[in-house]
């Protein structure tokens, strides 16, 4: 532990189908306030876990990449706190992302791209960070994903080192990621 209030689980999803799975897993931890910072290269797998955080909370409508539209709501089909996705790629600082309105308190938020950009928005939330493996010659670049729709994870069916560091008082004690880790 290297800061007051830190807790980290150390994760391999082996192809797709973990990944959503672990999404799913991981919803069921989560309650209304709680932000998730998804960090990894295009591809990695951000939307799939996403995807999965949305079927375990139950919410309407497809949850898909929000790259165009910045933020998408997802209201709950059971009675839970909205769920808020947002995509920010295209944002440069805390107060844009402070500028989208979103109800912190009220929602549970899953911001992909959106490390370094909490300043002030809030002390604790979950740093999530997808690896997939280095070297791949057909791994999709940043300019490739410039021109292209972003709302598919490349390659998934490839092995992802998944790192979840917990920030702040919510996340400080390590038994919150009891049921994400792995059986033996």
């Amino acid at each position: 532990m290297a800061e007051s209030g830190l807790s980290e689980l150390r994760r391999t999803m082996p192809d797709a189908a973990a990944m959503h799975h672990f999404g799913i897993g991981l919803a069921a931890t989560l309650r209304a306030g709680d932000l998730i910072v998804l960090t990894g290269p295009l591809g990695a797998g951000k939307t799939t876990l996403t995807r999965g955080l949305g079927e375990g909370l139950q919410v309407r409508g497809a949850v898909t990449s929000p790259t165009f539209v910045l933020a998408r709501t997802h209201p709950s089909l059971v009675g839970g706190p909205p769920f808020v996705h947002v995509d920010a790629y295209r944002l440069n600082s805390a107060m844009e992302l402070d500028d989208l309105d979103i109800d912190f308190a009220h929602s549970i938020v899953v911001v992909e791209w959106g490390r370094g950009l909490l300043d002030g928005i809030t002390e604790s939330w979950l740093d999530i960070e997808i690896e997939r493996p280095q070297g791949r010659s057909d791994a999709i670049s940043e300019a490739d994903a410039a021109v292209s729709v972003i709302d598919l994870d490349h390659d998934l069916d490839e092995p992802r080192t998944v790192t979840l560091t917990g920030h702040g008082l919510r996340w400080a004690d390590a038994t919150d990621f009891g049921p994400l880790r792995p059986r033996r």
